[in-house]
């Protein structure tokens, strides 16, 4: 098991890795440039496209369905835990990569869309299916010749595989772990009502999941937005302190235990990509979904997703916590907080990249404060009483709706794998799986899973990247007529 851990290990390095920093985002800047900054540029229209109430398509759910379905799958844990994370590993400027991320991906996710709608199939049930794998298989034959399927194939794979761990395991673990801190429910119960409410939802399909997803999304995030605008009027005077902590940090090589500049860029960089996965191939799965044959105007619809996800609700929470004094850093000191018997304990200022010094602060206090339970403790000291409420209820039910997203996207996957008939067999595995991953430990699981999601990257970025003039002549016309 050691010598598969280490593999693992090291095909995540390379999945989370340097190389794939630049792919992502470089393929976020390309298509950015080649479409004149759709994303911003269309940002207006995106909004409109998105309430209105008229179909324009065949297909299973609304553009608005769409978009939450593909928001149900990210906005979650990444969004709580994937922030603190990464401000306590790589420092406030790991912010400002996030939004860089979130910036450049959501180019990414147009064209993601608009390829999703264009090359979409409608199989034997009447369901219309699409993503990454038809656009690379039918997409790039249609364009260069020759087979591509295999190169589909492979993405399905790794996206089947990493919705197991990443979309439903690790999510029911967060839920369980969320409701047995704040109401003391066992985990195992609590595992049993996921799986039920799971199983009674996922039933119904894509329509009965987009059903769920468009009214519990929207009614979380703003819960959890307006919460945070409730932090920060209370500490107003320190958001500007907040954000030039952000851009300070951004180009300095003061990361927390001594991390240099390419600690900040990659946790940065990878948590954004974790949190909205423009660039992974997972959303244009559900907007392939969508009642609208008109490719473009999906893909400005999907252009949204990394702007809500990431530029709003992650920057919410980065904002709350670095308000709080639970963890600053100045240009030349850090300052760390870590419970100590269920006390917090505050460090001695020490100095930035001092590796001996925060080496010392674990010795003595134990690991600092990170991921959900960073954010927690910021919002509960904020708002006593209430801010842990806060936090644990978005927990839940960003969790929640992330494991019915990611259910519709394993499913698709599986049918492009090996048909529509063993869907139904899915189904039922995983609802066993959502209840098995509320109380056993995840360690091993949450790292093989997090490794396919960042493989997902590689066959869908090569896919939009060979497809890119495609996209951009397609965006040309369209604002031609």
């Amino acid at each position: 098991m050691n010598i598969f851990d280490l593999i693992i290990s090291k095909i995540n390095n390379f999945a989370w890795g340097g190389f794939m920093i630049v792919f992502l985002v470089g393929t976020g800047i390309i298509l950015t440039l080649g479409t004149r900054i759709v994303q911003f540029r269309k940002l207006g229209y995106a909004f409109k496209l998105l309430f209105s109430k008229e179909d324009i398509g065949e297909g299973d759910i609304t553009p608005f369905q769409a978009l939450m379905t593909s928001l149900a799958a990210t906005i979650g844990t990444g969004n709580i835990a994937g922030v603190a994370t990464a401000i306590a590993a790589g420092g406030p400027g790991s912010v400002f990569w996030m939004w860089v991320t979130a910036a450049f991906g959501g180019a990414t996710k147009y064209g993601e869309a608009l390829l999703a709608i264009k090359y979409r199939i409608t199989n034997e049930n009447g369901e219309k299916s699409g993503g990454p794998m038809y656009y690379i298989k039918n997409g790039m034959k249609d364009r260069y010749g020759g087979n591509f399927a295999w190169l589909g194939w492979l993405f399905a794979l790794f996206g089947f595989l990493a919705s197991f761990g990443i979309g439903n395991m690790v999510q029911s673990n967060s839920v369980a772990e969320s409701l047995q801190t704040t109401f003391g429910i066992k985990p195992i119960i609590s595992g049993i009502f996921i799986a039920v409410a799971v199983g009674l939802v996922i039933l119904g399909g894509i329509k009965s999941i987009a059903n769920v997803t468009d009214k519990i999304v929207p009614a979380m995030a703003i819960i959890y937005i307006l919460g945070s605008l409730i932090v920060l009027f209370n500490k107003a005077t320190l958001i500007p302190t907040a954000f030039s902590s952000i851009f300070s940090n951004a180009f300095t090589a003061k990361a927390v235990g001594g991390g240099l500049i390419g600690t900040v860029i990659r946790f940065g960089v990878s948590r954004g990509v974790f949190s909205n996965e423009a660039g992974l191939g997972s959303a244009p799965i559900a907007h392939a979904a969508s009642k609208n044959d008109d490719p473009v105007k999906q893909g400005i619809i999907g252009s949204l997703g990394s702007f809500l996800d990431t530029l709003v609700v992650c920057t919410m929470t980065a904002l709350v916590i670095l308000v709080s004094d639970l963890i600053q850093i100045g240009s030349d000191k850090i300052m760390l907080v870590a419970t100590n018997t269920g006390n917090l304990v505050k460090a001695t200022e020490i100095p930035a990249g001092g590796t001996e010094a925060f080496t010392n602060f674990v010795a003595q206090f134990g690991e600092p404060l990170t991921g959900a339970a960073l954010t927690t403790t910021a919002f509960s000291r904020a708002l006593p009483g209430f801010g842990s409420f806060i936090v644990s209820l978005g927990l839940v039910f960003f969790a929640f709706s992330t494991i019915l997203g990611w259910f519709y996207y394993g499913s698709k996957c599986l049918e492009y794998i090996a048909g529509v008939k063993i869907v139904g067999v899915y189904k039922i595995v995983w609802v066993i799986l959502c209840w098995i991953g509320a109380f056993i430990p995840l360690r091993f699981v949450w790292n093989l899973s997090d490794t396919f999601n960042g493989l997902m990257a590689i066959p869908n970025l090569i896919g939009l990247l060979t497809l890119s003039p495609l996209i951009f002549k397609m965006t040309s016309d369209y604002e031609k007529r």
